[in-house]
């Protein structure tokens, strides 16, 4: 009986989060609510379920509130803007040169872990440069979806906070271990751009073979008193500061940045109002990211405390042949990819991950190894999954149909998921068995 609940509680959250029709918010804390009061547990102790789990979670949402917003404020001050216009220029007319640039500035542009705002960055700066030297824009949302995919590992992305949270550890100690599978991943990207520069020269592409596009400088007029071009040095060294010391993990995250915040505002725009404009701005996605991460923390709080995942771990393995038990982890890392292209980022991280976590655990796989193997392949599957709503504004931008996008895209990404997933069996990250 309660692993029937549970079954039925994983199908109401998957079914409700791929449908659209309710907050996330909404899901993961009212269906888990009402799966423990079929299962006979009181509302005093789904309340302490619900408080345990959302402790785990605290520190994970509190990073997402000042990263988000950090972030932000350094795209306004227009230093990526710079950085991708410097990048251009040294790629001049030379095609290999301009897919590694777009690699590169792809990878930068994600440093915030947004992916409108990557988008944004990357493909109108770089749309007319492609169309002039009449190169397909399929490779430009290749990779800028590439690239955003390996440095969605970053502890404020969010797949690896949404990770962290079902294990209940800090997302920066998660990425910790994840970072040489990253660099690992940013190394095949590049290598990536090279191959299609070169695949993008054998098809025609080159300097004056394509059309002069006229650039909507608009939008980019309208943010210009926000910019502080004098200052890029500064923010450049603040934020290369910041991420030292989160990959050293010598203070907690999000106090690094609360702190770089606090200093960013305080040069950039020494005015009250202003600095009030900005994290108003800002703020919004900020805390409904962290709504959600604590919500899912209430989820994950309800699971454990009535123990349904034991129980529906029990049925599952039941079925599952014993041979094949101690490579789950391996086998659900394979399919991550194609999974992600069908479930949303909640629904896969709260929904599909708790279980693999759980039945795998029962033949001995650590729960991290089986997250780590998850993620992989989830994040290559984020820009070219029609349940992101960027996926739809970057081919919009590019004038490219989401089947051809995702006919070209797929097996580049997916071929990089599994190097990398291979990359993290070698070095223990993700060991075998």
């Amino acid at each position: 009986m309660v692993a029937l609940i549970g079954f039925a509680m994983i199908v109401a959250i998957v079914f409700l989060l791929l449908k659209g029709k309710m907050s996330p918010i909404v899901v993961l804390t009212l269906i888990p609510a009402i799966a423990a009061l079929l299962l006979g547990f009181g509302p005093i102790e789904i309340a302490d379920f619900i408080k345990d789990g959302i402790k785990t979670t605290t520190s994970n949402g509190i990073l997402f509130i000042f990263s988000v917003i950090y972030f932000g404020v350094m795209s306004d001050t227009g230093m990526f803007d710079v950085i991708v216009q410097k990048l251009v220029k040294l790629a001049g007319n030379n095609v290999i040169a301009v897919t590694v640039a777009t690699a590169l500035i792809a990878t930068i542009a994600h440093l915030d872990g947004t992916t409108a705002t990557t988008v944004l960055i990357t493909i109108p700066a770089l749309y007319p440069v492609y169309k002039k030297m009449n190169i397909d824009t399929r490779i430009l949302l290749c990779l800028t979806g590439a690239c955003m995919g390996v440095m969605n590992l970053l502890p404020w992305g969010g797949p690896v906070a949404r990770a962290a949270t079902v294990l209940s550890m800090d997302a920066n100690d998660l990425w910790h271990i994840l970072i040489p599978v990253q660099i690992l991943g940013l190394i095949a990207n590049i290598a990536v751009a090279v191959l299609l520069g070169m695949f993008a020269i054998k098809h025609g592409a080159g300097q004056g073979k394509g059309e002069e596009i006229t650039v909507d400088e608009k939008a980019q007029q309208e943010e210009e008193a926000l910019r502080r071009p004098k200052l890029l040095i500064f923010n450049l060294v603040l934020t290369v500061a910041l991420l030292a010391v989160l990959s050293t993990g010598v203070v907690t995250s999000y106090v690094a940045f609360l702190v770089a915040l606090s200093i960013g505002l305080a040069v950039n725009y020494p005015d009250l109002k202003l600095q009030d404009k900005l994290i108003k701005k800002h703020a919004p996605a900020a805390l409904i990211i962290s709504a959600t991460l604590f919500s899912a923390g209430a989820m994950v709080g309800v699971f454990d405390g009535t123990g349904m995942l034991t129980e529906m771990a029990n049925v599952i393995i039941s079925f599952v042949p014993s041979f094949m038990g101690q490579y789950l982890h391996i086998i659900f890392g394979i399919l991550a990819l194609p999974l992600g292209l069908c479930i949303g980022t909640d629904a896969y991280f709260y929904g599909i991950m708790p279980l693999v976590i759980e039945v795998g655990s029962t033949y001995g796989i650590d729960p991290l190894s089986t997250a780590c193997a998850m993620i992989i392949g989830k994040n290559l599957a984020l820009m070219v999954s029609p349940l992101v709503p960027a996926t739809y504004l970057a081919t919009g931008l590019t004038d490219v149909e989401l089947k051809d996008h995702m006919k070209f895209s797929i097996p580049i990404y997916w071929g990089v998921s599994v190097v990398m997933l291979i990359v993290a069996v070698f070095l223990g990250v993700v060991p075998l068995h």
